[in-house]
């Protein structure tokens, strides 16, 4: 009965990504279409992509460079601080736009049959633009301080797919949930300030005692964002036993987070 029911998980997560991927223009063009939304009527258009976490850098730069005197290993403060931003600010706008992504494609989600986690996975996408073209100022604060790479670089594509696989789990949790309970939306608002000064965003968990500090070590966040700056500005290699636990975690809810949504969308024209 166990081999049983392994297999028929397997073959539906088969059929999952195979209906994905055969409806993979869809997504292509929805993304599309939630990129030019974001940015209609905007003067800086996906420039808000790197102003905002820039201006969020200087501002953190003040407070805990000329008030705390924040000691980050080494490393620049506004280097050290904007690469936090930059990851925090993929999950954190790819979950706000996922929050709604059902409730405000109301027709496409009752009248015409697709995958309907093409909607979260859309969010992620265009939360993807958002996070290359931040990229480039992490490249030239990396250069202007002089901080150069190494071989530990061959180890981002998979910070990078640990980050991105967490962020698509919880946008899938959180679209399902506003659209069964609306006020997750408002609920998450408030999480999410919480969970960022949670995470070492702007500065290190680490320098956190106690059982506080080893709580806050949990948040797979922490981890992600640790791996990302060991990797471009320390030049080592994650610390094992805190990544391998967020990448095993950030898979193992995707896959879940994925799977239980599939089965619940039949229910979605219902509440919607």
């Amino acid at each position: 009965m166990k081999e049983s029911l392994v297999h028929r998980l397997r073959q539906e997560l088969q059929e999952m990504v195979h209906e994905q991927a055969e409806y993979r223009s869809l997504l292509f063009q929805i993304t599309i279409r939630d990129l030019l939304l974001r940015y209609k009527q905007t003067v800086m258009g996906v420039g808000w992509a790197v102003f905002m976490p820039l201006v969020n850098a200087v501002v953190f730069w003040v407070i805990f460079t000329k008030v705390t005197q924040l000691d980050t290993g080494g490393v620049p403060y506004l280097v050290f601080a904007f690469c936090g931003l930059l990851a925090w600010n993929f999950l954190a706008s790819s979950l706000r736009f996922s929050a709604i992504c059902l409730t405000s494609n109301t027709t496409l989600v009752t009248k015409v049959y697709f995958p309907r986690e093409i909607f979260p996975f859309s969010a992620v996408l265009v939360g993807l633009v958002d996070f290359a073209v931040a990229s480039t100022v992490m490249i030239a604060l990396m250069a202007f301080y002089g901080i150069g790479v190494s071989w530990t670089l061959v180890l981002l594509p998979v910070v990078f797919v640990t980050h991105v696989a967490f962020t698509a789990a919880c946008a899938l949790i959180l679209a399902m949930g506003n659209l069964f309970y609306r006020d997750v939306k408002y609920i998450f608002e408030i999480v999410l300030t919480v969970w960022m000064f949670a995470t070492s965003v702007v500065y290190p968990v680490s320098h956190v005692a106690g059982r506080l500090g080893a709580f806050l070590a949990l948040n797979p966040m922490t981890a992600i964002i640790d791996a990302y700056r060991d990797v471009l500005l320390y030049q080592q290699v994650p610390a094992a036993v805190p990544f391998g636990s967020a990448m095993l975690a950030s898979f193992g809810l995707f896959g879940v987070s994925w799977l239980v949504f599939h089965r619940a969308e039949f229910a979605f024209a219902e509440n919607i």
